[in-house]
């Protein structure tokens, strides 16, 4: 018989279980709560949430409404979120992760510092993502957003850097770019340049990724759980493909493929800090009873 094994350490952050619970508590005494973008990277937890009453909204539905409650997910917000809010009389139920609060601040602290000496506030991690979107606003959208080794062209060499993470980054691909922008501050004969690196990774997500390889290792194949929008799901499934080359990324259940458990003795579910506990369980069941 094929054993099924769920990963323990899988599943949401706290930052995530937080935002949920919020949401659940009101929608349990009103019959509609908004919030402010996906309250998590995950399209069937959306869905569970939005049959409970949770109505998601953007940036620019924000500013046409008022005298309402709206939920501000873990991913943080920036200032200009809080002023609509006073400005609409609009009650901000605020979910904002604490990890991702103390970043703000020390990126708010670090950009009123820098901007004294011309220098540069550097931000790795997605354009775009919720997370960056928030830490930007502390800076007033004057950081400086690196993903790749091809971003580093944005940077000025000779000006004093100071470089944070988003909260979610993977700690490996974080020190690629922290040693290539060293390198880059010597070539350009920096070597008085101030270059301030902040360790800004949340350890609880961060620690997963050495988690999942070992988890990966022990099964003889892997089914990796988690939302197409998750940056933090796409980082973690690399890290169990390359640790076990049979395994395999899925939404929902419906994806799984017969043809991946052919004489195989042991599967391994995991998922990403966006993936709900339900849904890999769900992909537990249906595996140990049609396969």
């Amino acid at each position: 018989m094929m054993e099924v094994n769920i990963d323990k350490y899988s599943g949401f952050c706290f930052g995530v279980v937080y935002a949920i619970q919020m949401a659940e508590d009101v929608l349990e005494k009103e019959k509609k709560l908004y919030c402010l973008g996906d309250i998590v990277h995950n399209n069937k937890e959306v869905d569970r949430l939005h049959n409970m009453g949770l109505e998601i909204i953007t940036h620019d539905d924000l500013k046409n409404l008022s005298n309402c409650k709206v939920l501000i997910r873990a991913h943080g917000e920036p200032p200009s979120t809080y002023s609509i809010a006073l400005k609409n009389n609009i009650q901000l139920l605020d979910a904002s992760c604490p990890v991702v609060l103390k970043l703000q601040h020390q990126i708010k602290e670090g950009y009123e510092e820098i901007k004294e000496i011309d220098g540069q506030i550097i931000i790795f991690g997605k354009e775009g993502h919720a997370e960056v979107i928030g830490l930007l606003g502390q800076t007033k959208n004057t950081a400086i957003v690196v993903k790749t080794a091809e971003d580093l062209e944005k940077i000025n060499f000779s000006k004093p850097i100071y470089i944070y993470s988003q909260t979610t980054k993977s700690p490996e691909a974080y020190k690629e770019i922290i040693n290539l922008i060293s390198k880059k501050i010597k070539n350009h004969g920096g070597d008085n340049v101030k270059y301030v690196v902040h360790d800004t990774l949340c350890r609880q997500v961060s620690g997963r990724e050495p988690q999942l390889k070992n988890f990966s290792k022990q099964h003889d194949v892997v089914i990796f759980v988690s939302g197409r929008k998750s940056s933090n799901g796409k980082m973690l499934y690399r890290s169990c493909k390359e640790e076990n080359n049979n395994s395999y990324f899925i939404s929902d259940i419906d994806e799984l493929r017969s043809s991946w458990f052919t004489n195989v003795k042991t599967v391994g579910i995991c998922g990403a800090t966006s993936t709900p506990r339900w849904l890999m369980e769900d992909v537990q069941k249906v595996i140990m009873n049609i396969y």
